[in-house]
């Protein structure tokens, strides 16, 4: 990977670093972020739990995540041969271990204030991991993997709001609310009632905010790269042209070398023939 992200803590393996350790990277980071992927489960397994298996078992997710970010955490350390360095990289991986074990072994319901700051900020970092992990493939110039990623997660956010919002009644309404929600739109005739549909919707919305961006911006450079396309391709006719010009410029000032070389041999020979 790029240094582009060392800042945010989320940048992987240095490419100067072991090779068996950026192989090794190469697909460990995406089963890092299928175990990251474990918390939005969790979260609100815990959160809506009207039961004490529900809670339970939101418990036993966050456990499993925690081990898997720490065994694959400590594999890749010892592998690599900058192991100060690789952690300073992936803080945020570090961090997501730490609250992750706390989550599985901490929290009671209904959660007091503090606890409520510190699982939606641990979500923050779970959901800008999610991002991060996924760049590549959400970057500008792929729309077709933004239309792809849109019509999966349009569907999954309308089941998520049919489960957590009382007052939507069918998977329909549900996807109805997760539209308004990621594009904005807010007609009003659904809106979160509970503090989970809420949360969720705060997401979305934040979700739907970058999804469109990137939208619109891969939109935008589809014309400006046909843009550039042309003026690329007129850039090169005339630098072909120019070529062109030059080497016939450089074929005159040969013939007239030679011309002149001509003319001075005649003038020498000349001379010589009069000397005589």
């Amino acid at each position: 990977m790029d240094g582009s992200f060392l800042n945010a803590g989320l940048d992987g393996v240095d490419s100067h670093d072991n090779p068996a350790t950026v192989r090794a990277w190469r697909w460990l980071r995406w089963v890092l972020f299928a175990f990251s992927l474990l918390a939005i489960p969790a979260f609100y397994m815990q959160l809506t739990a009207g039961s004490s298996f529900l809670f339970e078992l939101g418990r036993a997710l966050y456990l499993c995540m925690f081990m898997g970010f720490a065994s694959l955490l400590a594999w890749i350390t010892y592998l690599s041969r900058e192991r100060g360095r690789f952690l300073r990289r992936n803080r945020f991986d570090a961090l997501i271990l730490v609250g992750a074990a706390a989550s599985a072994t901490w929290g009671i319901t209904p959660w007091p204030p503090l606890e409520w700051v510190l699982r939606i900020a641990f979500m923050g970092v779970v959901a800008m991991r999610i991002v991060f992990s996924l760049r590549d493939f959400l970057s500008p110039n792929r729309l077709l993997w933004l239309f792809v990623a849109a019509a999966v997660l349009l569907p999954a956010s309308g089941a998520v709001f049919y489960w957590l919002e009382p007052r939507v009644h069918s998977y329909a309404e549900g996807v109805w609310l997760a539209f308004e929600s990621s594009a904005t739109v807010g007609y009003g005739d659904i809106a979160p009632t509970t503090p989970a549909s809420r949360i969720f919707a705060a997401f979305v919305v934040l979700l739907g905010y970058g999804m469109l961006s990137l939208v619109f911006a891969s939109i935008a450079a589809m014309f400006v790269g046909q843009e550039e396309k042309a003026l690329r391709r007129e850039m090169h006719r005339d630098i072909r042209h120019l070529h062109s010009e030059i080497a016939a410029l450089r074929k005159d000032v040969h013939d007239l070398r030679e011309a002149g070389i001509r003319r001075g041999s005649s003038v020498d020979k000349d001379h010589r023939n009069v000397a005589d």
